[in-house]
């Protein structure tokens, strides 16, 4: 399947589950997490998922005729609580990177520090690029963003939380490189990619005995 097939779907599955309007929280979040385990755990590949799920978080409510602000909310709750997750997966990739001292410069691992700093801040701006044309959602969108500056949100308090955790990690020597930073990204991206993974089979229900 192309990246454009991918980003379709993901905005369509997303689509379809905003305007079923039952169960929305929980469809939502199940499909944002299985498109990040999907690809690797980047912030890159991030920054297209929460943009593909914004999308189509906002077709869905555009659709909607009432309900749409607490619909809306489920929607984009649930996009925080995966992104929170993702978050968490990042900080324990970067601990096992960190004790991997050969493999990684404190440079690789700063950058995923800022990646992961960023990511509040690019969720609540995805949300808001994303809406077109229906006054009505943007003015759902610009109260939930506002309230989110204002009060945290999910994933915001899990990238605070892993950068106090990451304070106590060892300081690495500037001169600890692998053969390129680009090769060290790649396979911090990975370690967070199957960290994810674990992360989000562990939450699926468990299937009913027989």
């Amino acid at each position: 399947m192309t990246e454009i097939n991918q980003q379709q779907d993901v905005q369509e599955a997303i689509r379809e589950a905003v305007q079923s309007g039952s169960d929305v929280h929980d469809k939502i979040k199940t499909i944002t997490l299985k498109a990040l385990t999907e690809r690797q755990l980047d912030m890159e590949n991030i920054k297209s998922i929460a943009e593909e799920v914004s999308k189509g978080i906002n077709e869905g409510v555009t659709a909607q005729s009432e309900h749409a602000k607490e619909v809306f909310s489920h929607a984009a709750s649930a996009l925080d609580d995966a992104l929170a997750i993702a978050a968490e997966a990042s900080k324990l990739a970067i601990e096992e990177a960190a004790s991997k001292v050969n493999e990684y410069s404190q440079h690789d691992l700063d950058s995923a520090s800022k990646d992961l700093q960023d990511m509040e801040g690019m969720f609540l701006d995805t949300l808001e690029k994303v809406v077109k044309g229906n006054q009505v959602v943007a003015d759902i969108v610009g109260d939930f963003v506002n309230h989110a500056r204002q009060s945290g949100t999910a994933v915001g308090k899990q990238a605070l939380t892993a950068l106090g955790a990451m304070k106590e990690l060892p300081h690495l020597g500037k001169e600890t490189v692998i053969s390129s930073t680009v090769a060290a990204t790649v396979t911090l991206a990975q370690i967070g990619s199957g960290i994810l993974l674990g992360i989000a089979e562990s939450l699926q229900p468990s299937p009913p005995k027989k």
